[in-house]
């Protein structure tokens, strides 16, 4: 028995076996009618008998009795739960035949939703302008003050600049990066939010002439150099127009970027995707191969809300005849033609991006293989491949990692100013608008100038 029950165990007759069977055999009647005395005896002992002195006697085969315990009213009455915790704890259990569902009222509801993730635009956070070309006219979204330094972005097969970067560039860390430069949204012939159906005569650009059409979003705005942010289609268009025009490109930032021309199983299932465009609408075949292409693969275990929203988008959102167009023309795409120098001495000379650039991909992303080819044909020197873990669709699944991946590499080419801790947390703490009109401790204000240094002052010591 447990030490708790305070129980004592001694044999009298001086045999040290105390844990020998009650039942051994040639005991007779009497041993079994003791056991089944002390079994009534501790039942009644279980139950609160109210006799003053109760013991359990245990006879054994050959010999007296052994005293297992010694009970008394008060140490009964110690050990007993009190009569009202028995009650409380029934009552929460629902035990109680007075606990009866009849007895309560309901008398208000208020539900609560979370806000749902929206790629709608907000006309607050970027002013859209025409930009006419020799190919049509483009709609760029400028967000930013104009005078500093410019990032421009070009989106994917599907998207616009509101689906692609919208949500990205208004993330926390972001919108305190982004204090330092002004962003430039280039969307796609008729990918824009509500373009009308461009006409049957129209010849859409080839990825070339898409990419010479940067030049005008440049002359438009009066803009000597920019650094380039593209994803997918719009990475390898910003890849043409810096190969080029590399003294209009400073830095690249491209994610999924593919450098070669389309292979067999590619053109076919996107030469599929543009006729059941055309013909029939967003099937359920070009919305799986879209979600693929952005997501990859078993996206709905990943995060189910997130893609639920692009299934929507692509639904409601997408002008069909105009996506397909733009299909055709990714599809027909040509080899950039670069390659590394492996002599150091004409790295300069070589047939590749000569600015930097920072190759983005995700762990699950099906153009894994694209972004590693690509790497393998730029210079190691002024080039980075990254991918980040658990995700396909980086800017969407993984913010915070490319945020301040592309702020340290921005930091390392000289355009912005380490961003203390102090600073990162009153952006995260308060809004950017709050935090530009508060002043410093001091009574200044933020500093919100650009810091871009042209040359390394120790290298040219050193020279």
């Amino acid at each position: 028995m447990p030490a708790s029950l305070s129980g004592s165990y001694r044999s009298l007759s001086g045999s040290s076996d105390v844990y020998r069977s009650t039942t051994v055999a040639g005991g007779g009647g009497n041993a079994a009618a003791g056991i089944i005395e002390g079994m009534k005896k501790a039942f009644s002992f279980m139950a609160g008998g109210t006799s003053k002195d109760q013991k359990l006697i245990e006879r054994v085969a050959g010999g007296g009795p052994v005293v297992i315990s010694s009970r008394t009213e008060s140490s009964n009455s110690n050990r007993k739960m009190p009569a009202s915790g028995v009650a409380e704890e029934a009552a929460l259990l629902g035990t109680m035949p007075s606990d009866s569902m009849d007895d309560i009222e309901l008398k208000n509801i208020q539900l609560q939703f979370p806000s749902a993730r929206s790629l709608s635009r907000d006309d607050s956070s970027a002013q859209e302008e025409i930009v006419e070309t020799d190919r049509g006219n483009l709609v760029v979204a400028v967000q930013g003050s104009r005078n500093k330094p410019a990032i421009l972005t070009y989106h994917d097969l599907g998207l616009n600049y509101v689906s692609s970067f919208q949500a990205f560039f208004n993330y926390i860390d972001m919108r305190a990066l982004l204090e330092n430069f002004c962003v430039y949204h280039v969307n796609a012939p008729g990918q824009e939010e509500g373009a009308p159906t461009l006409p049957e005569d129209y010849i859409y650009p080839t990825m070339d002439e898409l990419a010479n059409q940067l030049s005008f979003v440049l002359t438009h705005f009066g803009l000597k150099q920019f650094i380039g942010f593209g994803v997918g289609a719009g990475a390898n268009i910003l890849a043409r127009f810096a190969l080029n025009n590399p003294n209009q490109v400073t830095a690249l930032c491209l994610i999924n970027c593919v450098s070669t021309q389309a292979g067999w199983i590619e053109w076919g299932y996107q030469k599929l995707n543009a006729r059941h465009l055309r013909s029939k609408g967003m099937t359920q075949g070009v919305l799986d191969y879209l979600m693929w292409h952005h997501f990859g693969r078993n996206t709905e275990e990943r995060n189910h809300d997130l893609v639920q929203v692009y299934k929507s988008y692509f639904e409601r959102n997408v002008n069909p005849t105009n996506l397909a167009l733009f299909i055709d023309s990714y599809v027909r795409r040509t080899d950039l033609n670069i390659q590394r120098e492996l002599d150091p001495t004409k790295r300069k000379e070589s047939a590749t991006l000569k600015m930097p650039v920072m190759n983005i991909t995700g762990s699950l992303s099906p153009h894994v293989d694209d972004t590693v080819t690509f790497n393998g044909r730029l210079d190691p020197t002024n080039s980075s491949w990254m991918k980040i873990s658990d995700c396909g669709m980086v800017l969407e699944e993984q913010p915070g990692k490319v945020s301040e991946a592309f702020r340290l590499f921005l930091q390392g080419e000289g355009y912005v100013a380490p961003l203390s801790p102090t600073k990162m947390a009153l952006f995260r703490k308060t809004s950017l608008e709050e935090l530009l009109k508060s002043k410093l401790p001091n009574g200044g204000q933020w500093p919100t100038n650009v810091i871009h240094i042209t040359e390394n002052p120790i290298s040219a010591v050193v020279c």
